[in-house]
């Protein structure tokens, strides 16, 4: 996916907002927001890809503040709210009769969990939303190959589950548990260092998936989305072995379509942006369960 004109003025605000969360010092705003500019200056043209500009975004915003983690104390605060959350989701799931149907409950689960993030302008988030989130995500799914994502499960022995943002992490164990429920061996990727506030292997600690995928790893960098060339050896040797991957979030879907893949990815997100709803061709604040084939 490539950006649209209105990426610019996203990767900037989002840039000084994350930048008040890592410093207090005026002048060290300032300084980012500046830097900023001049990588949208030589860098921000039609072939751009928004997830490659932001994690260069993210890496200016730590190398000026100091600061590794902006959003640590953030994080921290949307995985205790989202295990709050778990055993209103967990039961919704569970409700289903059949084996599909807790499937496709666990996915529409984990796709609202995806609502989790913050500074996108114009995206909202509040924990109050998130129960009627869970109960309206089947009307919210604009784009809908969970049969599809369910079928390709079935025939699979293995599934690789990339993780997007902390909190939402604590809704994909009820997807974990119900692809392992299908016979599947779960692998989960975090990212292999702060970036946004994507999930670490902090993140995935303090939602006890580690306990409950077969393996957790990192991708082995601190990238938006997918960088492949980026990526450590230990997750690509995973990544080419598995039969099946799940992404979660925008970023993901902006980076993995701009590969040629060789097995199923199943999109698993939440439209916050409008450049990403006009991609898939749905409303913006829609779910989506997009199924891209080789």
């Amino acid at each position: 996916m490539k950006v649209e004109a209105e990426c610019a003025a996203c990767l900037l605000s989002r840039g000084i907002a994350e930048a008040k969360e890592a410093t207090d010092n005026p002048a060290l705003h300032f300084r980012a927001a500046a830097e900023i500019v001049n990588l949208l200056k030589r860098e921000f043209k039609p072939s751009a890809v928004p997830a490659v500009l932001g994690t260069k975004r993210d890496r200016i915003i730590r190398r000026v503040t100091g600061c590794s983690d902006p959003y640590r104390r953030t994080k921290q605060i949307c995985n205790q709210n989202a295990l709050k959350m778990l055993p209103y989701a967990r039961k919704l799931v569970e409700e289903g009769y059949r084996l599909y149907d807790r499937f496709r409950r666990a996915c529409l689960c984990s796709i609202v969990g995806n609502i989790m993030e913050f500074d996108i302008p114009g995206h909202n988030f509040t924990f109050s939303k998130m129960k009627k989130l869970l109960l309206e995500a089947g009307e919210d799914l604009a784009v809908d190959d969970i049969p599809r994502i369910y079928e390709l499960a079935e025939k699979s022995k293995s599934v690789l589950l990339l993780a997007d943002n902390a909190g939402e992490i604590v809704f994909d164990t009820l997807l974990v548990e119900q692809l392992k429920s299908i016979g599947l061996s779960v692998y989960v990727a975090v990212k292999g260092g702060p970036v946004i506030n994507d999930a670490t292997m902090e993140d995935a600690e303090a939602s006890n998936m580690v306990e409950i995928a077969d393996k957790v790893i990192t991708t082995g960098t601190d990238a938006v989305g997918l960088i492949l060339e980026e990526a450590s050896p230990e997750f690509l040797s995973i990544y080419a072995s598995v039969d099946l991957v799940i992404a979660k979030g925008m970023g993901y879907a902006e980076t993995l379509t701009e590969y040629k893949l060789n097995k199923p990815h199943a999109l698993l997100f939440r439209t916050k942006c409008e450049p990403v709803a006009n991609f898939f061709g749905v409303f913006r604040d829609r779910n989506v369960a997009k199924l891209m084939m080789p």
